[in-house]
């Protein structure tokens, strides 16, 4: 029986300090090295996730923005992808303006993927996000709401209060057309909402990457919200001990905390070295 091994990277496999640990790199690099199957499944993109994983030697395709897309670890060439339909764009452009939310839009422009927001729109929660990505070639910042929602788009990140965006969490659930993502951002403890296509889940991306593997069976590894549908589809599931609680409670178990390097040390002593 072929398994796949899929983690989430922030605060499931990378530790606070936002880096994969030399002993979890050793390990899960062993693990590949003796034919194991192991990727991430990650709300980054794939240049941030392949920065933060550069002491990984991963050989099989990955899972970026939430389900969004699965990429070749490799070549960075994009194997499946989810973008919403030029309706839906529009739908929530103006949704989103009609309740003063202008987010990070994430989009291929002309066939390069890029982030792109209106500065005078910035608040504090993007700021800080924004601080974190100078640099970045994908950043663009516009001038006008027409020029934000340009291009094909797959990713609209609103970051603020919470008392701004439950409204807009409410209408995009009950809507039933797109998937919102309603979480505490990990490093700076701001709110998050993240709108995305229907289809773009951890779940479906993981489901599609286990059968483009071949494997039989997926055991997963996760610590918030972004990471409950990928638990339900599961053959198995771990939380680590930093975990929300509403993923503790849909685990299979709870594992030592990603600053305790969870992740690798449960592969260490369930997995490695003996029948996969």
């Amino acid at each position: 029986m072929k398994t796949l091994y899929l983690s989430d990277l922030d605060g499931t496999l990378l530790r606070s300090d936002e880096l994969v640990s030399a002993y979890s790199a050793g390990i899960i690099n062993r693990f590949v090295q003796e034919g194991g199957c192991f990727s991430y499944a990650t709300a980054r993109s794939v240049v941030t996730a392949s920065k933060v994983t550069s002491g990984l030697n991963l050989n099989i395709q990955v899972i970026c923005h939430n389900g969004v897309f699965i990429i070749d670890s490799t070549t960075h060439d994009v194997i499946r992808s989810n973008f919403f339909a030029l309706e839906e764009t529009g739908y929530l452009a103006e949704l989103l303006s009609k309740h003063n939310v202008y987010p990070i839009i994430y989009a291929y422009v002309d066939g390069k993927e890029r982030f792109s927001y209106i500065a005078r729109f910035v608040t504090p929660a993007m700021r800080q996000f924004l601080d974190t990505r100078i640099g970045d070639p994908r950043r663009c910042e516009v001038n006008h709401v027409e020029e934000l929602y340009e291009g094909e788009v797959f990713s609209m990140s609103c970051m603020d209060t919470e008392v701004s965006l439950s409204q807009i969490d409410s209408i995009i659930n009950a809507d039933n057309r797109f998937n919102s993502i309603y979480q505490k951002e990990i490093y700076s403890d701001t709110q998050w909402c993240e709108i995305l296509p229907k289809e773009a889940t951890k779940a479906n991306a993981a489901l599609q990457l286990k059968a483009m593997l071949g494997c039989d069976k997926m055991v997963v590894f996760g610590d918030n919200l972004n990471d409950l549908s990928m638990f339900q589809v599961a053959d198995e599931s771990y939380a680590v001990a930093n975990a929300v609680q509403e993923l503790k409670d849909i685990a299979l178990g709870v594992i030592e905390s990603n600053d305790k390097d969870g992740v690798a040390r449960w592969l260490e002593a369930n997995v490695i070295g003996r029948n996969r």
